[in-house]
């Protein structure tokens, strides 16, 4: 099966899929396709995964496409920013944030993904429930904006802003870190916390978090009269 990502800040991964080839996603990510490509809707699992996927902020239902004969078939972001491919490998799972999930190939199985360290999960910004992937296969994200990625040795730490932590590997720690000074909680503008995410392990980063984004044009958003 190969694969392009184009469209540029309006994403969109085009798919060639050879007969007997199949890719999963979520329900109502299918853009555009070639006739001769059969969809099957099914939980993925069970109720315990249907019920994962809610909570992760997922559609409840998944769609499998199979090709009967070669065609295309394409799936556009949501939301201004990129696509990217990650490669999900047997032993290496990741964890990404709730709602990046666009769709995979191969196998791979999704799951809820639990912080390892409850403060980071209630004030991290990531939300205590992280979708996370493991298997053999390609899994395409939604990131919004454009991304930065590194590679943190074991002990390293990365301190981020909420919202900005879009994949990580499962083998890094995520966790908070209060801001310290009450002047700068006050006037600093970052909010009471920082997400820490220490190593071993490859982070990705994403430059325009949705949230940030719409409390923006929020402010620029005439607004009716209060008497």
């Amino acid at each position: 099966m190969q694969y392009n990502i184009t469209g540029g800040n309006l994403p969109v991964v085009i798919m060639q899929l050879e007969a007997g080839e199949s890719v999963r996603c979520e329900s109502g990510a299918m853009s555009w396709m070639d006739a001769g490509i059969n969809m099957e809707t099914n939980t993925g699992g069970g109720m315990g995964k249907l019920l994962g996927r809610m909570f992760t902020g997922e559609s409840l239902m998944l769609n499998t496409y199979t090709a009967t004969q070669p065609g295309e078939i394409a799936f556009a972001s949501s939301f201004p920013g990129s696509i990217v491919a990650y490669q999900v490998q047997p032993g290496r799972p990741i964890m990404a944030q709730k709602g990046a999930y666009l769709a995979s190939i191969g196998n791979v199985e999704m799951s809820v993904g639990f912080q390892k360290k409850i403060g980071g999960g209630f004030f991290g910004g990531e939300g205590f429930l992280m979708q996370k992937f493991e298997g053999d296969g390609i899994v395409f994200f939604e990131i919004d904006g454009s991304t930065v990625e590194y590679d943190l040795q074991p002990g390293q730490r990365k301190v981020i802003d909420t919202g900005y932590l879009a994949i990580m590997d499962a083998s890094v720690t995520l966790d908070v870190e209060m801001v310290k000074g009450v002047k700068n909680m006050i006037f600093g503008g970052e909010g009471l916390f920082n997400t820490i995410l220490t190593g071993p392990g490859h982070i990705t980063l994403q430059t325009m978090p949705i949230p940030n984004t719409a409390a923006t044009l929020y402010r620029y958003m005439p607004h009716p009269s209060s008497n």
